[in-house]
Parts: C-alpha cells; sequence; structure tokens
C-alpha cells in the first residue's frame, strides 16, 4: 500500500509526537511503499524565525532517523525541494471552494492563535496538503484526529478533479492510530500534550532519565486520591494511560490491581513509568548522538530522498496538467 505522510519542523519532538505518528511511521515502513515528507512549506504559514529554520529540518530529520525511518525502506525529503508540491498545491486550489477552506477547523483555530498574521497560506494550506499526498498515488494517509478533516477534503478535492478531467488521483484514506494517537499533558491531561504549554507539560524524546523523571514527579495523576492508602482510579490517571503505552503488559496489569487496592502509591507508579519511558527512549538517544555528528550522511539521505519524490512527483505533475489542457506539451 502507498503511504504518505509529513512533519512541520516546529522543534523538539515529545513522546505524543512519537506514539501518536513516528512509531506507526517505522511499523508502517515494512510492510508499505513509504513516503514521509518534512513539510517546511506548511511551517511558514505562521510567523517563525528564517535564521533557525534549515537546522529545525536538519534536526528533525536527525530524529526521524534516530526513531527508526530508514533510507532503505522509505522515502525521506524536504517538502520546498520538490517545487511540484506548490504546483499542484496553486492547482488544486482553483477547483476549491472557498467555502471549503473556510470552514476547516485548523484555519479558524490557527486564525484566532495568530490574529496579527491570518495570511492566505493559512487559508490554502489544507489545498497544498491535498498536493503533497495526491502527488504519490497516495492510498492512505496515517493522521491524527486533528487532521482527519483535511484527508477528508483531499478526498473530496481529489473527486472532483477526476469527475472534471477524468480519472487522475487516486483516492485516499485516513488512517487512523487509537493507541497513543493522543497523549495528554503531564500539567493538564484535560489537553492534548504540547510544547505550547512549557516544558514541564511534556517529555521530550532527547530528555535524559533524570529529566523525565523530574517531570514525572511533577505530572498531575488521580484527582480522587490524596494519600497512599487512598484506592486509585487509574482509568482517571493520565499517569497509568502513559503505563499503557510503555510498560510491558504484565506489569500494566499488576500496577492496575495495586492502584486499585492501594498497594502502590503514585510515587512508586511514576518511578516504574520512568524508567520504562527511559529504556524504549535510549536507543533513540544513542543513534541520535551518531548522526549528530556525521551530518552530511543526513543531509544526503534528504537529496536522494527529494530526487526519488521527485521523480514520482513530476510525472503526476506532467499527467495533471496534460488533462487540464495546460502549457504547450498538452
Amino acid at each position: 500500500m502507498k503511504i504518505f505522510s509529513g512533519i512541520q519542523p516546529s522543534g523538539t519532538l515529545h513522546i505524543g509526537n512519537y506514539l501518536g505518528a513516528i512509531k506507526n511511521w517505522v511499523k508502517l515502513q515494512q510492510d508499505n511503499d513509504c513516503v514521509f515528507c518534512i513539510v517546511d512549506l506548511h511551517a511558514i504559514t505562521v510567523a517563525y524565525d528564517a535564521k533557525k529554520m534549515p537546522q529545525r529540518i536538519f534536526e528533525l530529520a536527525v530524529d526521524l532517523l534516530a526513531c527508526g525511518i530508514s533510507p532503505q525502506k522509505s522515502i525521506l525529503f524536504v517538502q520546498s525541494d520538490v517545487k511540484e508540491h506548490t504546483e499542484l498545491g496553486w492547482i488544486l486550489s482553483t477547483i476549491t471552494p472557498l467555502a471549503e477552506l473556510e470552514r476547516m477547523t485548523q484555519y479558524k483555530d490557527k486564525s484566532g492563535q495568530h490574529k496579527e498574521n491570518i495570511n492566505a497560506g493559512l487559508l490554502c494550506y489544507p489545498t497544498l496538503m491535498a498536493a503533497d499526498i495526491l502527488l504519490y498515488q497516495t492510498q492512505a494517509v496515517p493522521v491524527g484526529q486533528d487532521q482527519k478533516q483535511h484527508v477528508e477534503l483531499t478526498r473530496t478535492i481529489a473527486h472532483k478533479f477526476n469527475n472534471t478531467f477524468g480519472e487522475t488521483f487516486v483516492i485516499p484514506k485516513p488512517l487512523i492510530y487509537n493507541t497513543g494517537a493522543k497523549v495528554m499533558s503531564l500539567t493538564d491531561p484535560t489537553k492534548k500534550m504540547s510544547k505550547s504549554a512549557g516544558p514541564d507539560s511534556y517529555i521530550a524524546l532527547i530528555d535524559e532519565p533524570k529529566i523525565i523523571a523530574k517531570k514525572l514527579a511533577k505530572a498531575v495523576t488521580d484527582p480522587a486520591r490524596k494519600r497512599i492508602a487512598d484506592k486509585g482510579h487509574p482509568e482517571k490517571c493520565n499517569i497509568f494511560t502513559l503505563h499503557q503505552l510503555f510498560s510491558p503488559a504484565k506489569q500494566i496489569s499488576k500496577i492496575d490491581k495495586d492502584c486499585q487496592s492501594a498497594k502502590i502509591g503514585c510515587v512508586g507508579c511514576k518511578k516504574i513509568l520512568t524508567k520504562n519511558i527511559a529504556q524504549e527512549l535510549a536507543p533513540f538517544r544513542a543513534k541520535r548522538q551518531e548522526l549528530l555528528v556525521s551530518p552530511q550522511t543526513v543531509k544526503d539521505i534528504l537529496a536522494n530522498g527529494a530526487k526519488q519524490a521527485q521523480n514520482q512527483a513530476s510525472s503526476m505533475a506532467s499527467k495533471v496538467k496534460q488533462v487540464m489542457g495546460l502549457g504547450l506539451s498538452s
């Protein structure tokens, strides 16, 4: 199956990014034809530091490779290195009703957050995302619930294009994972884990065990449990949810029982979780250090990925222009 997914170079990755997207990507590449993209063009729809962007792109590439994305199994490249993304994005914007773009939840949210910079790029974000997906004859797009609406619009755009100009695009479907799809903030479990809430609200993939322990020590647990003698309610505790994502099944079962019977307190529960998270992230940190001392290797992987992506994208872009009657060659 042909898979496409992208991620913005927005800074340090945290365990929400890892569990909700990247860990699934690593699994998908084993048995599928995967194209993974660092979507820097999407990232510039909000204010950013142009001097820091190259380093953010490089570090994200390092992190993805350290997590297990393999250039032997998948194509990994930077969006702006393949010009067909913006070309097709413009073309698709000409057949997309303005009302469809204005109703996008992400546009409404970001417009509210960035009132000083409500630009056309924010509005046309979904048509560029549709181009990202449709260029590669994508069959499935692994996304979180917050991006599902954009994939549905991509399907609508593809259907409209096919009906207007003839069968051209494969109609992609959203591929949504329930496990780990929404990791909650350590400081406010009612909200999704995000860097915007401050460093204590998330666990970064690069955090050392001591830092992980410090953050978990402050993390909010079952609000009804005030003392170790109080019986816990694991189903209401964000720490137990993280155990379900990082701890072995037998250990999870024991923690569940011990918590409900007050045999284990929140401190003990957090210590076990700290060890398990640190253990899972240890290979990532080690691989990351290897890649950081060999920057040219990372740049070569991205350059080669861009060439592979370009070959596929240029073929689709030519087909699109041909069926639309664009250019002398049509």
